[in-house]
Formats: structure tokens, sequence, C-alpha cells
């Protein structure tokens, strides 16, 4: 068989690659021989990925409430991936900070754009019913929604309104952590003590948060654009990218979540359903009372001062 000449450059670009790791190129080669041609399901793991969806009990809509929650996990997965990016890159530029706020907005979207699944797509009275075999879990307890938190922003900015200007970065990272606004979230409405919902979210996933926060202190996104040079700062695209950010994940996705809670745990017979896990969710979901912005500096104060409140208004009151 004659070699022709694009075939033999790569050849020598394979051999030295190879060479480069301690391993001569026809080792390769026979290794390759045997390797079995790669199928689409052994790519991606269809059969381990469908196997996942393991119920809790008979009820058919609870496949839909677990398969959606793996979804959104591996949509928050992507996001962290672009933003780490962002976070690690050395150049500053503004197009390519941009470009990867757009992915990320773009799987936002996605997300709350899909959140019928949630609100309008499974039967009430099977979701009250499954959801009693689901205790003390809840979505309260997305590890990788915190995390990204404290890549995009410093902690801060995401204590708890009501003490968030006693606070600065020149506090430590486990104060601010105990502070965090999503914490009230977790606690019990009734006894004011820590449910175990947040309990066992603080034992398993602390060290993981601190660590990381630790890592990312002046370097979040935040930090990322402050540090920028002022004509890539003043770039209007990205300026847009990171307001839409900010809305999306800080009263859209919140909101949505406040559309399922109110289609499912609203008033019944004048009672009070609770939230799975005990969260109050009255409390912890209204973005106009929790106020939590990235990028604060993006917003005039009127805007932060009316932080979701024309949506929630309009669609809860009519």
């Amino acid at each position: 068989m004659e070699i022709d000449e694009k075939t033999a450059k790569q050849i020598a670009q394979l051999s030295e690659k190879f060479k480069n790791s301690g391993q001569d190129l026809n080792s390769y080669l026979d290794g390759l021989l045997h390797d079995r041609y790669l199928t689409y399901w052994d790519y991606i793991h269809l059969d381990t990925l469908l196997s996942l969806q393991l119920t809790r009990t008979h009820f058919p809509d609870e496949t839909i409430f677990i398969t959606y929650h793996q979804i959104t996990e591996l949509y928050f997965k992507l996001i962290i991936h672009e933003i780490k990016q962002v976070i690690d890159d050395k150049l500053q530029q503004a197009d390519f900070f941009r470009k990867k706020m757009e992915r990320v907005n773009r799987y936002f979207r996605i997300l709350i754009d899909s959140f019928d699944v949630m609100i309008m797509g499974m039967d009430r009275e099977q979701f009250l019913q499954f959801r009693m075999s689901l205790l003390p879990a809840s979505g309260f307890q997305s590890a990788q929604f915190r995390m990204i938190e404290l890549y995009c922003t410093p902690m801060n900015h995401l204590v708890h309104p009501k003490e968030r200007d006693s606070f600065s970065e020149e506090n430590s990272i486990e104060d601010l952590f105990e502070n965090l606004y999503w914490k009230r979230g977790g606690i019990d409405l009734e006894t004011k003590e820590k449910t175990l919902t947040l309990k066992q979210f603080e034992y398993r996933y602390t060290p993981r948060f601190i660590r990381t926060a630790k890592e990312v202190k002046g370097n979040t996104l935040y930090h990322k654009y402050l540090q920028m040079p002022d004509k890539e700062k003043n770039n209007k695209h990205l300026i847009k990218e990171l307001r839409k950010l900010d809305v999306n994940v800080n009263v859209n996705w919140l909101l949505m979540h406040m559309g399922a809670a109110h289609r499912y745990l609203n008033k019944e017979k004048g009672k009070e359903i609770s939230a799975t896990g005990g969260t109050n969710w009255k409390q912890f979901l209204p973005p106009s009372f929790q106020k939590v912005h990235f990028f604060p500096n993006l917003w005039t104060e009127i805007e932060k001062e009316n932080w979701g409140r024309e949506w929630v208004t309009h669609t809860f009151n009519t």
C-alpha cells in the first residue's frame, strides 16, 4: 500500500507523540489492532444511565420526578464545567468570557423552560403520596447548585440579606458559611431547629464547600470580571450575559420552583402542606426575600430593591 504525503506526515507526528510518552508507535498500533469499534451505547454508557432511575414507590409519575432531577444535575455539571474554564483563564478577554456565559445561560434557559415537566407534568395526587417515601431528601440538598453560587460570587454576597451589611470578604470563610441565606430554608418552622435535611446536607458537603470557597477566594466570576482591563470590562455583550445569568439563577430558576411549590404544596382544605424535608419554602424561595446578586455592581439600587418582585406579583396575584 502506497502511503501519501499527508498520511506519512501524520505517522511522523504520531511517532513523535508516543515517543514523548516513553513508548514507540508500533506498540500503540498493536493495541489499536485489537481495539473494538466504538458504539454509541458504549460511549455514553447508555445501559448504566438508564438503570439509574430507581424509584421508591409504585407510582408511575415518580419516574418523571427522579429523571428530571437527574437531568437537572447533569446540566449543573455542564454549567460548572463552563464556569471553571473562565475561572482558570488568564487572558482576560471579554469575548471568551462572554461565550462561556452564553453557554451557561443556554443551559439555565433549557432548565427553566423545561420546568413545566415539574409544574404541570405530574399528577398532583401521585406526587403528594410518593413524596412521603423520599423524606428527608429534598432538592434543597443540591450541592452542585450551591457550588455554582460559590463559583459565581464571593460568599458575602450570599449571606442572608438581614445580616449581609455586617459581612465583607474580609470575614473568615467559616463565618460567612454559617450565615449563608439558604441555611434559613432548612430551619423547622415550629421548633426553629435545623431540620434533618439541613443537618445531613451540612455533614456531607460542608468540607467541600469550605474547600471550594477558599480555592476561589478572590477568583470567582465576579472577581474575574472586576479584574479585566477596562476595555474588556466595558463590553456591553459581556455585561448583558452576566446580568442575564444573575436573573436566570437568582430570579427565574427560583420562581420556577415557587410555581411547582404552589401547585403541589399550597393549602389544601385550609391546611398548609409541608415541603419535602421540612424546608420553609415560602421564606426560602422568593427572590424578592433573598435579593441575591452575583454581580451587584451591574444593577442599579432600584433594580436591586425590586428584585424578582414584578414577576411574583404578576404570577401569583392573577
